[in-house]
């Protein structure tokens, strides 16, 4: 299975199961034309209302793109961080609550250099597409209940599992990360949007170095469960 095969030939179920997180590209040209395309695929995501609150920039200028790879590093040296503590990245407690303080210095976490190839390589990156969402028109029907909230994000996600569906059909790999959104409020000064809006993802789409290979994922047994959450694994 690579991704030159034909749309037509890759069925939902095939897409699913080959689209990888995709960080290494390829010098291989995404022209406006098949960003289109998938733009007008990925638009028939569900969301909360059918309020369809997102909003795409597709980021070509260099300097704009230099500086939101600055932005990007800062958060993913952040992550590194944690991970180097041995912690899930960010994670709330297991009272469902953001821990304060926060588990590690971020200040010294965010200042150390930690290599990724896909931000180093962000300013010649085939397509470049940051999702942002307009907070005031997500249904945050856990907001309030005593716990960190996920809920609104339900109204945005599909939207970006669709754009990279879309670009597996057009024989393109993609990834979608969150590093820039530990520097919202920078990244919001450089590309000036409102208070009300917040970074979703930043999307990187290209043609893959490497060919899709079988995706490692848990069975279903292990995260299934019948009835109740102490429940016997779900099994057909």
């Amino acid at each position: 299975m690579t991704p030159e095969r034909d749309a037509a030939e890759v069925g939902v179920a095939e897409a699913m199961r080959t689209t990888a997180a995709t960080r290494e590209f390829t010098d291989r040209v995404v022209d406006a034309a098949t960003l289109q395309r998938i733009l007008d695929a990925a638009r028939f995501a569900p969301s909360g209302g059918n309020r369809q609150p997102w909003t795409v920039l597709v980021v070509e200028d260099r300097a704009l793109r230099a500086r939101i790879a600055e932005l990007a590093q800062a958060g993913w040296n952040e992550y590194v961080g944690y991970l180097g503590a041995g912690l899930v990245p960010f994670a709330v407690g297991e009272d469902g609550l953001w821990p304060d303080p926060p588990r590690i210095d971020l200040a010294a976490a965010a200042a150390a250099a930690a290599p990724s190839p896909l931000i180093d390589g962000l300013v010649d990156a085939p397509a470049l597409l940051l999702v942002l969402a307009d907070l005031t028109a997500l249904a945050v029907l856990d907001g309030g209940i005593g716990r960190h909230s996920i809920v609104g994000g339900g109204s945005v996600y599909p939207f970006v599992q669709n754009l990279l569906l879309a670009a597996r059909a057009e024989g393109l790999g993609g990834v979608m990360t969150t590093f820039l959104c530990r520097r919202e409020a920078e990244a919001r000064e450089v590309l000036g949007f409102p208070d009300h809006v917040g970074i979703a993802a930043m999307v990187v789409l290209g043609e893959p170095v490497k060919p899709v290979t079988r995706l490692r994922r848990r069975p279903v047994e292990a995260f299934a469960r019948l009835d109740r959450w102490d429940g016997e694994p779900f099994r057909a």
